[in-house]
């Protein structure tokens, strides 16, 4: 009785271990589901935006993706003419220079709701950010892609360096405000570069 007993126990096991097992493959069913048919997941509330802690501002160049869940007719790839404009279906043109991505989110939402679509769920993420251009006493003059925490000697080592006449601590930003009016800030080796401004190194003089 005592080997029927531990055989039984033995089965019972068995069969809990499975139906975990069955269960677990069904959820990650359901999760795969969830990304392919791009609706939100389980336990995200209809109509919420994904949250983006960027404070990067968006401007003219800058290419994103934005996935409208549950939408594949409105998801896809974007980008901003050089007025930093966004053309979206539905709702036409969005002035969107300056707009963080997550700014960006709550207002095609805001455009969407309730006209077109009841409660949309929609994120913003950037790809492709607006080159920057350094100009002057450089080896290799021209566009460059931004990176992250990039200052004007980065800028500089990415141009291939000074030429000789280059006065080495003497330079200017030219930057676009949200209005799209140009700015001229004097710099230095340290001064942080953003996307879209072009760095000017001056010539020395002899």
């Amino acid at each position: 009785m005592a080997n029927v007993r531990i055989v039984k126990s033995i089965q019972r096991r068995g069969l809990v271990g499975a139906m975990a097992a069955i269960a677990t493959g069904v959820a990650g069913m359901r999760g795969a589901l969830a990304q392919v048919s791009g609706s939100p997941p389980p336990g995200g509330a209809p109509g919420a935006t994904i949250d983006r802690s960027s404070d990067y501002k968006l401007g003219g160049g800058d290419r994103m993706r934005i996935i409208v869940y549950g939408q594949a007719n409105l998801t896809g790839e974007y980008a901003l003419d050089g007025g930093g404009v966004l053309s979206f279906p539905l709702i036409g043109q969005v002035q969107a220079m300056g707009m963080t991505p997550g700014q960006l989110e709550r207002t095609i939402v805001s455009r969407l709701h309730p006209d077109y679509l009841k409660n949309p769920s929609v994120s913003v993420e950037v790809m492709t950010r607006r080159p920057f251009y350094i100009v002057g006493e450089v080896r290799n003059p021209g566009s460059y892609p931004y990176v992250a925490g990039m200052t004007v000697i980065n800028a500089i080592a990415l141009a291939g360096g000074f030429t000789y006449r280059a006065r080495e601590s003497s330079f200017y930003i030219k930057r676009n405000d949200k209005s799209g009016q140009s700015s001229r800030l004097d710099a230095n080796q340290e001064t942080p570069v953003q996307p879209g401004d072009v760095v000017m190194v001056r010539e020395r003089y002899f």
